[in-house]
């Protein structure tokens, strides 16, 4: 078996349109990177220097001094309780003009690119190449006709499929796994370098969110294999994932299923650890004109990880006996 593993290694690596993916698979996070870091830079010395001056010259004005000065003489009613151990300086950042008010610019903020920007974004891309590597690699055995050659060497089909299926899903995995680490710690050094605190553990979730995509990558290069074994065609994998991914929840919205069953929000729950959604509901006392209100709930990694595995199970045995008992031409 290891043989195995180090033969299909070789043809995965050597096929030229999984290279080209595999760059691709770095090339886009390094240009989402470096467009956020550009995005998130500082304005310039003189630009902020000008913000100052307007800062300072705004404070001054008679409306700001009396609101700070009601601010220091009824701290509870301005500051709320508990009340802050410095009154005065909490009022002024309360109540005084910010540079950055009159400044704008967007700050890097590691947690905000984790939950909601680029670090999602990063995953999902990984996780669409890395389904086209695998429906790519499988696809190309078809298409030239090489499964009845590799069939001659090895007659045990389980063996087979399942040396493809492995190569395909460990690699794709560690190959994003490694992109999104790398990702990460280029963000963290940019915000390293303009001292921006990044909170205790906050890069650590950061990781571990990336490699939960990572996770995600690896299952799309299993199902993009799968899919292309059963079908023994790479069109035809790519429109059923592509259908399952994207008009999927478009139609449980039409037909009216909870969306929890949505692919795409189970995907988002593991890679967040957990995704809210919303559901109608009764509201209290019916002051809605159908008496019916969205209710926010949350969706468990660990629930999106059972539907979403379940249905990949579905997939790779549907394979597995496919190739195991069709002929191979």
């Amino acid at each position: 078996m290891n043989r195995l593993l180090r033969v299909e290694l070789i043809r995965f690596l050597s096929r030229r349109a999984v290279l080209v993916i595999l760059a691709l698979a770095v090339a886009i996070p390094v240009v989402i990177g470096v467009a956020r870091i550009l995005e998130t830079r500082p304005p310039a010395p003189d630009e902020l220097a000008s913000a100052q001056a307007q800062a300072d010259a705004e404070a001054k004005q008679p409306y700001i001094q009396r609101n700070l000065r009601q601010c220091i003489a009824h701290p509870e009613s301005n500051l709320g309780r508990p009340v802050p151990d410095d009154v005065e300086a909490a009022c002024e950042e309360m109540i005084l003009p910010q540079p950055e008010w009159f400044a704008y610019w967007e700050r890097l903020d590691l947690a905000s690119e984790r939950e909601e920007g680029s670090g999602v974004a990063v995953v999902i891309v990984l996780a669409i190449l890395m389904m086209l590597a695998g429906t790519t690699f499988a696809g190309h055995d078809w298409a030239s006709g090489s499964v009845s050659n590799q069939l001659l060497f090895e007659p045990r089909r389980p063996r087979v499929w399942g040396a493809k299926a492995g190569v395909v899903t460990v690699l794709a995995a560690a190959f994003s796994a490694l992109v999104i680490t790398a990702y990460w710690g280029v963000l963290a050094l940019a915000a390293h370098s303009r001292d921006i605190s990044l909170g205790h553990g906050l890069l650590l979730d950061c990781l571990q969110s990336g490699w939960r995509g990572a996770g995600v990558a690896g299952a799309a290069a299993l199902a993009g294999y799968a899919l292309t074994m059963l079908f023994r065609s790479t069109v035809g994998a790519l429109g059923v994932l592509l259908a399952a991914s994207v008009a999927g929840g478009v139609v449980l919205a039409v037909i009216g299923i909870d969306s929890v069953w949505n692919p795409g929000l189970n995907v988002y729950a593991i890679i967040l650890d957990g995704a809210s959604y919303y559901v109608d509901a009764p509201c209290p006392g019916g002051g809605i004109q159908d008496g019916s209100c969205q209710v926010e709930k949350i969706l468990p990694i660990g629930r999106a990880l059972w539907f979403l595995g379940v249905g990949l199970v579905l997939f790779a045995g549907a394979s597995l006996a496919s190739f195991q008992r069709r002929d191979v031409p």
